[in-house]
């Protein structure tokens, strides 16, 4: 078996971005390769053009074009007709694309298309209740409307976007991300700093790190050494039209807070684990999720998250057994629940050693990618047969 995969990013040193989308699909292509199923991953909008060969995967760079007219189509042709060459070259027989922005609206393949729902604009413009473009919704439909089958991380997702694209007659399976699990190990549970809260993930309202600093001034009325870590990129906000939400942030928090709180900004992807080691808790009050691989992460790692509680986190946490479930916007019993953390070392050991054992069972890459094999042969199999 031969699966391709089409994503704007991925983690290496040459390709411009990665986040979770990124991460997700290396974790599955590593094990895919474990498995003997040979596998292709095309990264468009890139400043180059090449490919990449590394540990038996295929990466293909595909350079960002400017068109003068029209270029949402051309850009896309442009992506389709390098994919197919390489589709009849190397023998692929399934293409997996993400739902955002619809990349592979009026785009035709030879092979069956099966998108994941990695969260498009349209499931979060409807989970933040804000109003999407017209263009957008367009480019979305019409890409989910030429897939052949679609995977989704939790059946939340799944749900929320077969409403909001009114899928009828094909099949939505839902396969949670996995973990490399060994590679997220913690052998000193008990030895972290005390008081340190983090937060991972961009600087983005749909985040929910807006509420942070009316939690986190709750929780240092009661614990005032309480020290707030932020690691992620700063975005814009939509709302507003600020160009910084951590300027937005800045002029919310008290100064006296503002203290003892850190901005890290981006830092290497390999860093991010020692910071987690060392959190008291983790904390991420998002409003707006697929599934959240830095919740999963932090839970591998034996920490006790305080998390959003809706939807599709439900399928990651039982609430007040391997994690704590919150709304976002109930900043009282947030920050509450970070505080029995912060004052009750064996709670914080407990649950931390619980979320390990969840994610163990629920979200090992080695067992998942059976999952995803299985699905892509059921996809090719019926593709044949029609």
């Amino acid at each position: 078996m031969h699966i391709a995969f089409l994503t704007p990013e991925f983690p290496h040193p040459k390709v411009a971005h990665a986040a979770g989308i990124g991460t997700s699909i290396k974790n599955l292509t590593t094990a895919l390769l474990q498995k003997n199923i040979k596998v292709t991953v095309f990264v468009y909008g890139q400043k180059t053009q090449e490919i990449l060969e590394e540990n038996g995967l295929s990466i293909h760079l595909i350079q960002n074009k400017k068109y003068r007219f029209l270029g949402w189509f051309f850009h896309r042709k442009h992506i389709q007709n390098y994919i197919n060459s390489i589709i009849k070259k190397e023998k692929i027989q399934l293409l997996e694309a993400p739902d955002w922005t619809g990349i592979t609206a009026f785009m035709n393949f030879h092979i069956p298309l099966v998108i994941r729902f990695h969260g498009s604009d349209t499931y979060f413009c409807h989970l933040e209740n804000r109003p999407q473009k017209r263009k957008n919704f367009w480019f979305e439909k019409t890409a989910v409307a030429k897939a052949k089958a679609f995977i989704a991380p939790t059946a939340f997702a799944g749900n929320v976007s077969r409403e909001l694209f009114q899928i009828k007659d094909k099949e939505i399976k839902t396969i949670h991300y996995g973990l490399e699990v060994e590679k997220f190990k913690n052998e000193s549970p008990e030895n972290f700093e005390k008081g340190m809260l983090l937060y991972i993930g961009t600087l983005i309202r749909k985040k929910g790190v807006l509420e942070l600093p009316e939690i986190f001034n709750k929780v240092r009325q009661v614990f005032p050494e309480a020290k707030l870590i932020l690691i992620g990129g700063d975005a814009a906000d939509i709302l507003t039209g600020s160009i910084s939400t951590w300027d937005l942030m800045r002029q919310q928090f008290t100064e006296d807070d503002l203290n003892n709180v850190i901005y890290a900004g981006k830092i290497p992807y390999q860093e991010v684990q020692q910071y987690i080691k060392k959190a008291n808790s983790c904390i991420f009050p998002t409003y707006a999720e697929t599934l959240g691989m830095v919740t999963i992460e932090s839970m591998a790692m034996q920490k006790t998250v305080v998390n959003s509680c809706i939807g599709w986190a439900q399928e990651l946490i039982v609430d007040q057994q391997s994690g704590f479930l919150v709304h976002p916007a109930n900043h009282q019993l947030f920050a509450q629940r970070i505080i029995e953390i912060l004052e009750n070392d064996s709670i914080a050991l407990q649950i931390g050693k619980a979320a390990k054992k969840s994610i163990d069972e629920k979200f090992d890459i080695c067992k998942l990618v059976v999952d995803n094999i299985e699905f892509y042969k059921h996809v090719i199999n019926s593709n044949k047969r029609s």
